[in-house]
């Protein structure tokens, strides 16, 4: 993506340096007038449907201007490059999920009893209740099974010639894998990716792309709560370990909500982008595809290198705990900032040509699943299945072309292709 001279957005008014005013510690719910002294304004909204087709010229104006940014339209702080953004995800101390995740007081409210929305020792043990299902020997049982359907997958896209990338390959592993792990019944399926995607539209600011899939959201939480009331859950699974555990009145009702919202929403959406995204660069870069022919062993790196450049997280807040020094300014208690992780992971000042696609870089540092305690807990899952798609098309895929115009899911946090045609061209052993 090409950068602008001066580092700003085309055709967006030019963003700005701060003039002086007087530091404020923001209300909780609070709309504060401006930034701390210092701080320079970017005045483009990041999240107007133009940007989130095409973020990237944003992210690069924001990461020239500084290392923490005031965005005039939200009036939240951001943070666009790579230092900060991993320096904060450690601090969780100073940076709280409670309060600060979603960007609209209304999904701050709904989701006050999510995990994604604790802290401390009450994150831990919401993590901790079902995180031993999605460690690497747990899901080491399921590695056949995503292998076979992977194979299936691709099989089947090869043999149709042009198929979209996105529903015909991208989205069928998760939502073959994930709903049966998580314990979904059959009922309601047909819906899971539309809910899943409002869902985290609703984490991002008020406005018109959340107020569209608002009556979505609701419906995938009016949905949820009869699971937890009727329980009619998958055996063996997490939402029936849960349910156990309310039989035996050692967790509530809420923590079956809660459940389906933290693992299933995000577990579809992260595995599909990356799935897809991985169709569109080796589609683009051809030379990569040949080479990781030649190297299959490089396919962990690679999918590191694909959620590095097409994260499948663009960013979430949080909201400080104490006054914090970002830089050379002192960001204010109670203020909102947002982790722009997609924009870290093309920082220039953190990575070498950071535009590149390159399957030989060590990308194991990229943020495109979050860090520390509050990283993506399905990362893991979404690894494998990238990792088993890619495999069977080192099998059977001599070149993937692009055979159409890729169209983007508009969306508030996550970064995905809405539609992707592609063609497979077979391998001469597998025509």
């Amino acid at each position: 993506m090409a950068e602008t001279d001066g580092g700003f957005a085309p055709g967006c008014p030019m963003a700005t340096s701060a003039g002086r005013s007087t530091p404020r510690n923001p209300r909780l719910s609070g709309r504060p007038r401006g930034p701390v002294a210092g701080v320079p304004v970017y005045r483009p909204d990041i999240y107007s449907a133009a940007a989130i087709r095409d973020p990237y010229p944003h992210y690069a104006a924001l990461r020239d201007l500084g290392s923490v940014v005031w965005l005039a339209k939200q009036r939240i702080y951001a943070l666009p490059r790579y230092a900060e953004v991993r320096a904060a995800l450690a601090d969780d101390a100073a940076y709280r999920s409670a309060h600060g995740v979603p960007l609209n007081a209304i999904a701050r409210r709904i989701g006050r009893t999510s995990t994604l929305l604790s802290d401390g020792a009450e994150h831990d043990q919401r993590r901790n209740l079902l995180a031993h299902r999605l460690t690497p020997r747990a899901l080491r049982p399921l590695q056949p099974r995503i292998d076979e359907l992977a194979e299936r997958t691709v099989r089947g896209a090869v043999g149709r010639g042009v198929v979209d990338g996105v529903d015909d390959i991208a989205l069928a592993m998760p939502l073959s894998i994930v709903p049966d792990l998580v314990g979904w019944p059959q009922r309601g399926r047909d819906r899971l990716v539309h809910w899943a995607g409002a869902i985290f539209d609703n984490l991002g600011p008020w406005n018109l792309q959340t107020v569209r899939s608002g009556p979505a959201a609701l419906s995938m939480l009016a949905f949820v709560h009869s699971l937890a009331r009727r329980r009619d859950v998958l055996p063996d699974s997490m939402a029936a370990e849960v349910v156990r555990r309310i039989e035996r009145g050692e967790l509530t009702t809420a923590d079956c909500r809660g459940l389906f919202i933290d693992y299933l929403a995000p577990s579809i959406d992260t595995t599909a982008g990356a799935i897809a995204a991985a169709l569109w660069l080796f589609a683009r870069h051809p030379d990569q595809w040949e080479l990781l022919k030649q190297r299959p062993e490089l396919v962990p790196g690679a999918v590191n290198e694909v959620i590095r450049l097409e994260s499948p997280l663009r960013a979430f807040g949080r909201r400080l705990a104490a006054p914090t020094p970002v830089g050379d300014v002192l960001l204010p208690a109670g203020a909102q900032v947002l982790m722009m992780y997609a924009s870290a992971n093309r920082d220039e000042r953190f990575w070498a040509d950071p535009e590149r696609f390159d399957i030989t870089r060590d990308a194991t540092g990229q943020l495109g699943f979050g860090y520390g305690v509050h990283g993506c807990a399905g990362q893991g899952l979404a690894r494998l299945e990238t990792s088993a798609v890619l495999r069977s098309l080192l099998a059977h895929v001599e070149r993937i072309e692009v055979a159409g115009e890729p169209e983007p899911a508009l969306n508030n946090v996550i970064h995905r292709f809405g539609r992707l045609p592609v063609r497979l061209v077979p391998a001469r052993a597998a025509a």
